[in-house]
């Protein structure tokens, strides 16, 4: 992924409400969110050149998410594959927590990453890139993009207010107004963009919430809710290189339980 924003404990019917985008280059081959034949637990997108994914949830309620930290100077041409980071916390029984001690000793062998991580114990952060450790998220709204959790970057605070429109109004949160705030294709002004090390254009291709450019952007959205009963609305897009979406899938199911409403 390249932009998560979520709600954390903050709703009253919904612990964990999630948005969010995943940014790759078209070429890059992959199949879309679903259950995984070898692992039927997992629900999510998965990688076909690497193996592993960028969002997943289980049926007993393990997610992870994780965004890469843009840092264009530090990039091992043979480090291993984070989509790995992702898939080995869903296919293990570690606590989060404990998951990310252990992988922040050996951390330094990934290009730049960042991982959240829950369970019923809670939702948990690390980067690889800023030496801040493992974290707690406390209950909030935060945003995630491809630099530390909730860094201002004009993207991550226009998503996360736009965000926080939906999820603190009256009412069920609707799906629908997650994904139009994903669907945002605006751009901030040159002088308010970050300076990443990827020059000016690129800065400006990566700047809106979905990215579009002949190579490289959105290949799919996802929007993830959890109510405080433990039932699990799982939304995701699929795109192409154009604004419309070429594929919908809707997975519906309570933690714990094996059947699943699409």
């Amino acid at each position: 992924m390249c932009l998560i924003i979520l709600s954390w404990r903050i709703h009253s019917n919904f612990p964990l409400i999630l948005a969010a985008n995943r940014d790759e280059f078209y070429e890059r081959p992959s199949l879309p969110a679903d259950f995984w034949p070898d692992h039927p637990d997992i629900l999510g997108g998965r990688d076909l050149k690497e193996g592993g994914t960028w969002l997943g949830i289980t049926k007993k309620g393990r997610l992870a998410a994780l965004t890469n930290y843009r840092d264009p100077l530090s990039v091992k041409a043979n480090a291993p594959s984070r989509g790995w980071l992702v898939r080995n916390f869903l296919t293990g029984d570690d606590r989060p927590g404990n998951y990310l001690d252990r992988l922040e000793k050996e951390a330094s062998r990934y290009n730049g990453f960042n991982l959240i991580l829950g369970d019923d114990s809670g939702l948990y952060y690390l980067s690889n890139r800023g030496g801040g450790g493992v974290s707690q998220l406390s209950p909030g709204i935060h945003g995630l993009s491809n630099h530390h959790l909730d860094t201002p970057w004009p993207k991550i605070g226009k998503a996360k207010a736009n965000f926080r429109l939906v999820v603190e109004g009256k009412g069920r949160p609707r799906s629908e107004d997650l994904f139009d705030l994903l669907a945002d294709t605006s751009r901030p002004e040159d002088r308010d963009l970050p300076d990443t090390g990827i020059g000016l254009e690129w800065e400006r291709i990566l700047s809106s919430v979905f990215i579009a450019s002949p190579v490289y952007g959105t290949r799919s959205s996802t929007v993830l809710m959890i109510d405080r009963l433990g039932r699990v609305l799982f939304e995701d897009r699929q795109f192409n290189g154009s604004a419309g979406a070429w594929m919908n899938a809707r997975f519906a199911f309570r933690l714990g339980e094996n059947n699943v409403e699409t």
